[in-house]
């Protein structure tokens, strides 16, 4: 399913994408259910070291956005405004509810907002309808909603197959999402099948800390090559031992079709 010229046209889109059609969203939202010490003991150092190396824009917390608004720049600002147990949690009642809501966003002069959606899980009723009632006040307020699908959760990876990301991504399209953050499927073939699926830009997320910087690299390229969007990614980012030359390395790749021998120069 192509992607429409006019979807580009949204002032939204366009503080988010850059005329290729492309962004590099870094994911700074961790801290909203887990530790993110040391790499983040400093966001407003990381915040400005990464969208001066590229970063198109910042998805991050509440806290964040309010404590460190000079530190973005340029660049644009998703808010996310649901969350569930953190870490730190011995049990009690297992939810996902919206914390915030999109007028908060607009006071922070955010863009869009961010909202997990977890089918063939626990979660999936209130995730979905957070969606729903997201997707209805976003386009009242003019701003974009950010979909982060991933069929079975967290806790559920046998759920994470090819189909099930296909499916759950087109569920996120299909309840009024702008952009779907999801899992990379693992094969080009497989991906693209998610991309054809969906109407709007579909952006891989980073996931665990990857075993390597070629790694997180490649599957990036086989992302766009296949007609992904972009990345929406965060501890490949942040906890990396140079976030600036990583997000360049990323930038290089989606912005400006280096391969990744090229990419992983940077990082020298």
């Amino acid at each position: 399913m192509p992607l429409s010229p006019d979807l580009f046209r949204h002032p939204r889109m366009r503080r988010i994408f850059r005329t290729d059609g492309k962004a590099l969203i870094v994911a700074m939202d961790h801290g909203n259910f887990k530790n993110v010490n040391p790499a983040l003991e400093d966001p407003s150092r990381v915040i400005e070291e990464v969208v001066s190396s590229g970063a198109d824009a910042i998805l991050t917390t509440f806290g964040i956005a309010k404590t460190y608004p000079g530190s973005f720049g340029r660049a644009g600002l998703l808010l996310r405004v649901d969350g569930g147990l953190t870490s730190l949690s011995a049990g009690g009642r297992e939810e996902w509810p919206l914390r915030f809501s999109v007028e908060d966003a607009l006071r922070l002069g955010a863009d869009g907002v961010g909202c997990m959606g977890f089918p063939e899980s626990r979660f999936e009723t209130q995730t979905m309808n957070n969606l729903g009632r997201l997707a209805s006040d976003c386009r009242d307020w003019g701003i974009l909603l950010l979909a982060e699908m991933l069929p079975g959760g967290f806790e559920n990876l046998d759920a994470h197959t090819p189909e099930n990301i296909a499916m759950a991504s087109r569920l996120g399209v299909e309840v009024g999402a702008d952009l779907i953050k999801t899992k990379f499927t693992g094969s080009s073939e497989s991906f693209r099948k998610v991309v054809d699926s969906c109407c709007r830009p579909v952006m891989i997320l980073g996931g665990a800390k990857a075993r390597s910087e070629a790694d997180v690299l490649r599957s990036v390229k086989e992302a766009i090559n296949c007609g992904g969007a972009g990345v929406v990614m965060g501890r490949n980012i942040w906890q990396n031992r140079s976030p600036g030359k990583f997000t360049a390395a990323l930038f290089s790749i989606i912005h400006e079709g280096a391969s990744v021998e090229d990419a992983l120069k940077l990082l020298d």
